[in-house]
């Protein structure tokens, strides 16, 4: 059997999470890397992610298997450039880019279609860069995959199971689809996230009263907003249309509940909230999105030294990992004084026994 070969063309949070996805689970897989930064590629060389660091972009990447296109997306058209001359035709390139249409009209334009395969892994992290990349980032979450009309089917077939053997869940949408879906469940709300920042910025006080009990609730649906605004920025404007129309829908409803309030249509107003419920409470509980979901579980403590040094040893002692701990200020949303929050839902599941054999009152979401 022919060993696998991969590049990555960028190597950061993405790009080193799905290399040591591969390394994990195929260990004889010939991975090589270019990256701008140096630092990357030495780490990864180090850690026996990668069997090879490429100074440039030449023609040692033409006898990949699988290429996968992981730097920044206004550096896509520059790379393909430059990738062009050395592909062999085998060679099944992807990307990794949260919009599609763009590398789907350009990978048409330089007449590469029959050998690409658009990629968007669902998954991500408020942390960068390679040194932040982790295996387990790919786990349960949706790989979205845009097949070009003309790739292969026995292609399509194969990138498939290397994206399942990652740990991941393939899902082929087309890239028209891909970008109005994205639109709906990941752009739009971090405009909107963004928006309602920014409305309680400008309504607080001088004393910045709203900002000091923004917490619960409030803090849970704008927690997206502290994403990077440079990805931001590039997103809006690379995703413009699909982006603009949702917006203007969800202007409209917004104007429909406002007229709701304003006449005080009770049963309208109680249908809002209703749908609303019901529709959320229908999602699965799988961590699968580009903000991943948080592990967290709120406890009732007396207010008393040593009651969270307790609660921290406690887990300690049952080596249970905590990512972050404190007081829960504003309860009006959520139980619980002490807020405990965990790398893995396996961490939680864990840490709601140990409390509960201890009698502690646990209060989850």
């Amino acid at each position: 059997m022919n060993t696998l070969t991969c590049g990555f063309i960028g190597l950061g949070l993405i790009g080193g999470s799905i290399a040591k996805a591969i390394r994990s689970h195929i260990p004889d897989a010939y991975i090589i890397a270019y990256d701008i930064h140096t630092a990357s590629l030495a780490l990864a060389l180090e850690e026996k992610v990668i069997d090879q660091s490429c100074e440039a972009i030449d023609s040692r990447f033409g006898d990949c298997d699988y290429l996968f296109l992981c730097a920044p997306v206004s550096h896509n058209d520059k790379n393909l450039l430059l990738l062009k001359q050395y592909l062999s035709p085998r060679t099944l390139l992807t990307d990794v880019g949260s919009v599609k249409t763009g590398i789907h009209q350009h990978i048409e334009s330089l007449g590469l279609q029959e050998q690409f395969i658009g990629g968007h892994p669902m998954a991500g992290s408020e942390r960068f860069g390679y040194q932040n990349s982790q295996a387990s980032l790919l786990e349960n979450a949706y790989y979205i995959l845009t097949p070009s009309d003309a790739v292969p089917q026995e292609k399509i077939s194969a990138y498939q199971t290397l994206v399942a053997s990652m740990g991941a869940i393939p899902l082929i949408l087309t890239y028209a689809e891909h970008d109005y879906v994205t639109a709906a469940i990941s752009h739009l709300p971090h405009v909107i996230a963004a928006s309602l920042v920014n409305l309680v910025k400008n309504a607080d006080s001088r004393e910045g009263v709203m900002k000091m009990i923004a917490a619960g609730g409030f803090k849970d649906i704008t927690r997206i907003a502290s994403s990077s605004p440079d990805m931001w920025q590039q997103i809006c404007l690379t995703n413009t249309d699909n982006i603009s129309a949702l917006l203007k829908d969800y202007i409209k409803s917004l104007q429909e509940i406002d007229a709701c309030l304003e006449n005080r249509l009770a049963e309208d107003i109680y249908h809002f909230f209703d749908a609303a419920r019901c529709y959320r409470e229908s999602f699965t509980d799988a961590s699968s999105g580009p903000i991943k979901a948080e592990h967290v579980l709120t406890v009732d403590i007396a207010d008393q030294p040593g009651a969270i040094a307790t609660i921290a040893a406690l887990l300690a002692e049952h080596h249970v990992s905590i990512k972050n701990i404190g007081i829960n200020h504003n309860r009006e949303l959520a139980e619980g004084a002490l807020r405990i929050e965990f790398y893995t839902k396996e961490a939680l599941n864990a840490a709601i026994f140990i409390l509960r054999e201890n009698n502690y009152s646990i209060h989850t979401r």
